[in-house]
């Protein structure tokens, strides 16, 4: 998976609560979400989501990081 995949997965959980709601939304399997997230927080160093059994809620860095990754990803968007 992309470092970009793993951006557009990670901004689908932050704005979908769950990594459930995000595998399905995505076709694919909640591993995949949870691997992609983890992967994620060990290359930038830091933790993106508080983690409960019933959601996921954007920590400080995370909420931050899920700026930057909304901008970089419309900027994709807008250049394709």
């Amino acid at each position: 998976m992309s470092r970009l995949e793993s951006k557009q997965m990670f901004v689908r959980v932050a704005e979908l609560g769950r990594f459930t709601r995000t595998a399905e939304a995505m076709g694919v399997q909640k591993a995949t979400v949870s691997m992609a997230i983890r992967r994620l927080e060990e290359q930038v160093g830091t933790r993106l989501l508080h983690r409960t059994t019933r959601k996921v809620q954007l920590t400080q860095d995370g909420r931050a990081f899920y700026e930057r990754c909304r901008d970089l990803l419309a900027q994709v968007e807008d250049a394709a």
